[in-house]
């Protein structure tokens, strides 16, 4: 029996043309794996929240809407016009004004066309003894300059980024915030505060959109209040817009 060649045995020329296509199939797999997962690098949290305070400060609607908790409505007006955004109020008269700037969000108390920096105070008092704080409208927390993103996560079906954002100050009722921002429309999708406990005291949740004139708005929102330090729910309130 010969013995083999020193380089082992001769590859046939079929045998060598199926190796070269697995091969290349293989590198082409794994070309596309890499590129996949390069794909699904998530951004960084400063440009997630830079495109969400973008989507926020770029609408332009006039509509209706209003606070619901238990048998208590409570309806508003909801006017915005770019970076500006006015709730307007009645029993008792109250229009509230939100500009959303670059580096920070303002709102404003607006008296006979007057407007008056709203006192930091009173931030954490809720309106109209709903769920809903005055620093909930303020968007503040879209501007804290101390926030990181924790991974992906499903809101509703809808592909989310997951980020963490800590307050600069104890100016805030939440020490930090967690939020799912919607991957395509860079929408806010859920929002969850947390006490100076690290407690969860609160969550914001889209519950389903509508489309006016060919885009895409708030429906209803679900806002959650917890008994500190447990997972009850003690009371709830629906924002509302509508057509």
């Amino acid at each position: 029996m010969r013995n083999p060649p020193a380089g082992g045995f001769p590859l046939s020329p079929a045998f060598r043309h199926f190796f070269a296509i697995r091969y290349s199939a293989f590198i082409i797999c794994f070309a596309s794996a890499a590129l996949s997962m390069l794909a699904e690098t998530p951004p960084s949290a400063k440009d997630i929240l830079a495109s969400v305070r973008l989507m926020e400060s770029r609408q332009q609607i006039d509509l209706q809407g209003q606070l619901r908790q238990n048998d208590v409505v409570i309806p508003f007006q909801l006017v915005q016009n770019g970076p500006l955004i006015r709730y307007s109020f009645t029993n008792p008269d109250e229009v509230l004004q939100l500009r959303l700037g670059e580096n920070s969000s303002r709102l404003d108390l607006l008296s006979e066309g007057e407007a008056e920096k709203f006192p930091a105070s009173k931030l954490d008092q809720r309106i109209r003894g709903t769920s809903v704080t005055y620093e909930d409208l303020s968007f503040k927390f879209l501007y804290w300059p101390t926030a990181r993103v924790l991974g992906e996560e499903k809101v509703r079906t809808r592909n989310c980024w997951k980020l963490q954002l800590r307050a600069p100050s104890r100016e805030s009722q939440y020490s930090n915030v967690l939020l799912w921002v919607d991957k395509a429309s860079g929408a806010l999708m859920r929002m969850e505060g947390y006490d100076w406990n690290a407690q969860l005291t609160k969550r914001f949740e889209v519950v389903s959109a509508q489309k006016i004139e060919g885009r895409w708005f708030l429906k209803q929102m679900r806002v959650e209040e917890f008994e500190p330090g447990t997972s009850h729910v003690q009371a709830r309130t629906y924002l509302e817009i509508k057509k």
